[in-house]
């Protein structure tokens, strides 16, 4: 486990394939002790029911990281999910957990590869100024995509994004998802599945792979993953775009989650609490 302070009195955790940024603002270094202390078993936890969490959401899983995981997951149960698309969100939500325990905290998060867990609490009454979060919302070569800016006022307090490009393997065509939800687990599996979502099945343009092909220990087994996309007509970006925003509103309606950007193409879909994420491309839900 790699343990180190970073500019900006922030503390970087890494160990194995998780790597931890985090900061905090009011008792930060008992809030810093305690996310090291945290994260010390969180790898040991997650592989000790791995099986389980590669599996299709269902029995109950033992470990508290892991019962995060299945509680994001099983909501979207209705669909093929396993809790393997909560977990970075849901370190992130374990460790700012213990972090908070401590008290003190006006401010911190904990940013897990681009899946965040935030707190924001307004403790001194004398002070006018709330505290707030906002994020800078990048595509992957680089563009600026818009802001998101949460307020101890909001009840979002996650924030996850997938698609192509990113960390894990996608089943949808979209540049990427991001969204806001209660807890950054949420935020997680839900854009995950967004991003599925903003798909054309059957599409010449589109190549695909079974998951297991591409990394033989994938949850995904054998169901094909995007791993090339060509030019795509307009129309054909409309509908890959509808199908995403049609699903994170009803995953909106449904409270599981505040707000979602899909991004695919130069253009921007926001779904939700729109007032919590300011788009630089066209936007409409």
């Amino acid at each position: 486990m790699i343990a180190a302070r970073l500019p900006g009195d922030r503390l970087h955790l890494q160990h194995g394939p998780i790597d931890l940024v985090i900061g905090a603002d009011g008792a930060r270094a008992a809030a810093f002790s305690a996310a090291e202390a945290r994260f010390a078993s969180v790898l040991e936890e997650l592989v000790e029911e791995l099986p389980l969490l590669r599996s299709p959401v269902g029995a109950v899983p033992r470990r508290p990281i892991a019962r995060t995981m299945h509680a994001a997951c099983w909501p979207h149960r209705a669909v093929f999910v396993t809790p393997m698309a909560a977990v970075a969100g849901a370190v992130a939500d374990t460790v700012l957990a213990a972090m908070v325990a401590g008290g003190g905290l006006t401010r911190a998060y904990v940013n897990n590869g681009g899946d965040i867990a935030i707190c924001l609490n307004d403790l001194d009454n004398d002070d006018r100024k709330a505290p707030a979060f906002t994020l800078a919302m990048r595509s992957l070569d680089n563009r600026d995509l818009g802001r998101i800016t949460l307020t101890a006022t909001d009840t979002a307090r996650g924030i996850a994004t997938s698609g192509r490009g990113g960390r894990s393997l996608t089943m949808g065509i979209a540049d990427q998802v991001t969204v806001l939800a209660r807890t950054a687990a949420m935020a997680d599996v839900a854009a995950t599945l967004i991003a599925n979502a903003v798909d054309l099945p059957g599409h010449p343009a589109i190549t695909r792979q079974p998951a297991n092909a591409l990394s033989p220990d994938s949850d995904l087994g054998a169901r094909p993953v995007v791993t090339h996309r060509g030019p795509i007509s307009p129309r054909d970006r409309e509908t890959a775009l509808s199908r995403g925003a049609a699903l994170a509103r009803d995953m909106a309606r449904r409270g599981l989650v505040d707000a979602a950007a899909l991004f695919l193409d130069g253009q921007t879909r926001i779904v939700g609490a729109s007032h919590l994420i300011e788009g630089k491309e066209p936007a409409h839900a």
